[in-house]
């Protein structure tokens, strides 16, 4: 599902390049350019759904790529993700330019892999929505978009739907309202407890009713507290039982609710990036 997310990757440094590009290929279907000129080519033959653009690059600039795309109908409907000093951040782009967010280098290759699936999930999301049957319900596989991804991409797009998940016959609805979770229900529990149960599934469906609407709030923690202190709990009870965490960790949830944690990120001791190929990953710092 999310590998048919269309990807332009923009990168003047090779190296940053085809790192970012082998790491981001399991999740999208990148094209890869080592200069504005080129991207435009690509762009303008087939037009992608996200820009994954360097800042600093000579002739134009990665502002100046986003929004020459976007000056154009044809290739106007994307979204944009830069990468840029914090200095350049803080001190010349701004909420007003045109990327919907930012990854402050240098950066760890597993962290960006990871902001930028989350973005290419809510990509795949909306795409899924716009092409949902005659009864208006989207309808996937788990192993496709795991529950902590799904509930990431419904938080990012600010979502109101009913979300439906099925594993081995457990079953468990949460609600969502403008991206956060309202009530959720899993057998006898409740509210907090409920979503709790459910993150570390996948396997199984999902269905998501995005006429599903509920009058009543269970839930005490936001989307994002609900991600954290829920994979902290299955942290500890993973540890407790001498086991590992899954793949999607604590820093996979972390820094999900928008620009303003697109810092420098520091290398996790958890699993592996689902973009990654080894441990080494943890450890790429990559600049310039």
């Amino acid at each position: 599902m999310a590998n048919e997310v269309k990807l332009l990757l923009v990168d003047d440094n090779p190296m940053v390049l085809g790192m970012l590009e082998h790491a981001l290929a399991p999740f999208a279907r990148v094209m890869a350019a080592g200069d504005a000129a080129d991207a435009l080519l690509k762009a303008v033959d087939d037009p992608p759904e996200l820009v994954v653009c360097d800042y600093r690059m000579p002739g134009m600039d990665g502002r100046q790529l986003v929004e020459k795309l976007k000056s154009r109908p044809a290739t106007a409907n994307f979204s944009a993700i830069l990468l840029a000093s914090r200095a350049d951040i803080d001190e010349r782009l701004s909420p007003q330019d045109a990327a919907d967010d930012y990854i402050a280098k240098p950066f760890f290759l597993k962290e960006a892999t990871r902001r930028i699936k989350r973005t290419v999930d809510r990509i795949a999301l909306e795409k899924m929505a716009k092409t949902a049957p005659s009864d208006g319900v989207v309808r996937g596989n788990l192993s496709q978009m795991n529950v902590i991804d799904l509930m990431q991409s419904l938080e990012m797009g600010r979502k109101s739907c009913q979300l439906k998940l099925n594993n081995a016959g457990e079953k468990c609805e949460v609600f969502f309202a403008e991206g956060q979770v309202k009530h959720a229900t899993y057998g006898s529990l409740v509210g907090d407890e409920a979503v709790f149960k459910v993150l570390r599934w996948t396997g199984g469906n999902f269905e998501l009713n995005f006429e599903g609407k509920t009058d009543q709030e269970t839930t005490k923690l936001n989307t994002q507290g609900l991600l954290m202190e829920g994979l902290r709990l299955l942290d500890e009870s993973q540890r407790d039982a001498g086991g590992d965490i899954p793949e999607d960790s604590v820093d996979s949830a972390s820094g999900a609710g928008g620009n303003a944690d697109a810092g420098v990120s520091t290398p996790s001791s958890g699993g592996s990036s689902g973009g990654g190929t080894g441990e080494e990953e943890d450890d790429v710092l990559l600049d310039n």
